[in-house]
Order: structure tokens, then C-alpha cells, then sequence
């Protein structure tokens, strides 16, 4: 029933229609209620410039990697996330200058990932994102990027929006992927569409001649074209789903594969095992004209 639903919201075959069409009216009330809560919320200013990588679909547009190339870049930066998948509540310190302060259970798989990613930049996950921005000033922060933050519409930032190079389905949820209508893009700074304004690459490590796919990450069959030859079957999980080491190694048992392979994502909720991992990581080549704007944001921002 997942993969079902999951291609219906993003790449929809004939036989969705019929759902879609059934789910059309609470669609465009759900975009509604969301247009009019963009536009009547005030915005709050935290006297510290904010920028906000995002998106307009649920799921993966490369949102981590993104954040990862961006605060690279920048000095005194602190990334804030809402941090899905963690069995914690509440603010948790997930690094702070690039020491690790916690597991991956507590800040959840893609706060993980950006925190062993950065060794200069600190990581906050918290529902709620005032009290993380409270804390990231505290420390000491010269900057903020707030993680998948455009539906934050209480919060004044600069908004980068990520837009997949194919989109399949325009709809709002539930009849399909869309947080709100697609044409709010408008109320972003750039509009980043994949392909134009940025390019995946993709590479590997230790790649062997029989893997097995294992990944938590939604919309996974989007890995399709990137696999390379020699996956012998792949294996979907809940997006932020963690994993079982002895289901891994019968599985690999059964399969007589050599190694599972896994995104960079899924790796970090492998620390620890004793299994032959091999690993599809992900890169972005981000024009520069990007991080431009963003330079001029944050320098003429007022102090």
C-alpha cells in the first residue's frame, strides 16, 4: 500500500487517476487553508540572518546535500531541523563546531549526516524553531540555516526553494506530493530548479559485484537511474526507518549478495555493524550565482 500511494504522489501510472480524482476536493482545500496561512501570518525578525533551504513536495529534492555545500561556505553558521525519524522530543544539540554531541537515534539520520559533514558548523534539532534559533544566538552564531523551512511562514528568512527537475503530479496533498500550491514558489528568494541551477553526482564506495539496494528514504525508486550494475534486489524501508543488523546479514545470506548497498543518509544508523556496506553518496554542483545572493543577504544584513 506505501509504494502504491508513494507513486501516486510522485510518479502516477493510469490506475492512480481514479484516487486522485476522488481526493481532488480535499486538495485544493488543504492548498487554500495553506495560501491563506502564508499570506495572514506576520513574520517574526531574530536579529540574525536566517536562510531557509526548502521545498514544495514532500520528500526527498536534495535538501541535505544542499545544506551541506551551503554551510560549507560559511563561517559561525548553526543549521536547524526539525530532525524526523529521532526517538527524541524537544531541543537537542546535535553538534556544536563539528563535535559530535549525541547519537542518531536522538537527532534522527539527515541532522547525523550534516553534523559528521561539517566540522566548523554546530546542528540543532528542535519542533520548535524559535527556541533553537534562541539557543543558536546564545552560542554564538554569526548565520542560521533552517532546514526544510519554507512551510515556516512565522519565521522572516531568506528563502531558497528546491524544485526536482521532473514533477509528475502538481497536486496538493493528500491527491498528491505537494505541501501547498505549486505556484508559491513565488513567495521564495531563488527558486533552485535541479538541472539548471543544480546538478546532482553521484558516486561510490566499495562497490562490489552482488548488492543488495537496502534504503529509508522516501520516493527511493528515484535512486533507479544512479544504481549501478550488480543490485540483485532492492529493499524499501519508511522513510527514516532504522535497521535490524542480523535481518541485514540473513538478507544477505539469501540473496548470496556481497555487500548491501546504502545512501549516505542511511549509513549514519549503521555505525557499528559488522556487515559489508557499500555506499552511494550524493554531491551537488550548485551554481555560483546561488551563493551570491546569499553572500549579499547575509552581509547586508542589518547588525
Amino acid at each position: 500500500m506505501r509504494g502504491f500511494l508513494e507513486q501516486m504522489l510522485f510518479t502516477p501510472k493510469w490506475y492512480h487517476y481514479p484516487f486522485m480524482l476522488l481526493l481532488f476536493p480535499l486538495s485544493v482545500v488543504y492548498g487554500i487553508i495553506m495560501s491563506v496561512r502564508r499570506m495572514v501570518t506576520p513574520q517574526k525578525n531574530f536579529g540574525i540572518p536566517i536562510v531557509s533551504v526548502g521545498n514544495l513536495i514532500v520528500g526527498g529534492s536534495g535538501k541535505t546535500p544542499f545544506v551541506i555545500a551551503l554551510a560549507t561556505r560559511l563561517e559561525d553558521v548553526v543549521i536547524i531541523s526539525r530532525g524526523y525519524g529521532r526517538t527524541s522530543k524537544g531541543l537537542v544539540e546535535v553538534s556544536f563546531e563539528g563535535k559530535i554531541l549525541t547519537d542518531v537515534t536522538q537527532s534522527g539520520d539527515e541532522p547525523m549526516l550534516m553534523a559528521q559533514s561539517l566540522p566548523k558548523a554546530s546542528v540543532i534539532v528542535s519542533e520548535n524553531r524559535e527556541l533553537a534559533i534562541a539557543l543558536a544566538k546564545e552560542k554564538g552564531a554569526k548565520c542560521i540555516i533552517l532546514d526544510d523551512g519554507f512551510n515556516r511562514v512565522e519565521i522572516e528568512k531568506f528563502e531558497i526553494v528546491l524544485e526536482p527537475e521532473q514533477i509528475k503530479n502538481y497536486l496538493p496533498f493528500p491527491a498528491g506530493a505537494f505541501r501547498e500550491f505549486w505556484f508559491n514558489k513565488k513567495y521564495a528568494d531563488i527558486v533552485a530548479k535541479e538541472g539548471k541551477a543544480f546538478f546532482r553526482q553521484v558516486y561510490f564506495d566499495n562497490l562490489t559485484t552482488k548488492m543488495v539496494l537496502v534504503t529509508a528514504i522516501s520516493n527511493p525508486s528515484r535512486l533507479d537511474s544512479y544504481l549501478p550494475e550488480g543490485v540483485v534486489q532492492k529493499v524499501y524501508l519508511a522513510d527514516h526507518a532504522y535497521f535490524d543488523e542480523e535481518k541485514l546479514k540473513i538478507l544477505l545470506s539469501e540473496c548470496e549478495a556481497q555487500s548491501i548497498l546504502v545512501t549516505e543518509k542511511d549509513v549514519v544508523k549503521m555505525q557499528g555493524f559488522k556487515l559489508p556496506i557499500s555506499e552511494m553518496k550524493l554531491k551537488l554542483e550548485i551554481k555560483e550565482t546561488i551563493f551570491t545572493q546569499v553572500d549579499e543577504y547575509i552581509k547586508g544584513y542589518p547588525q
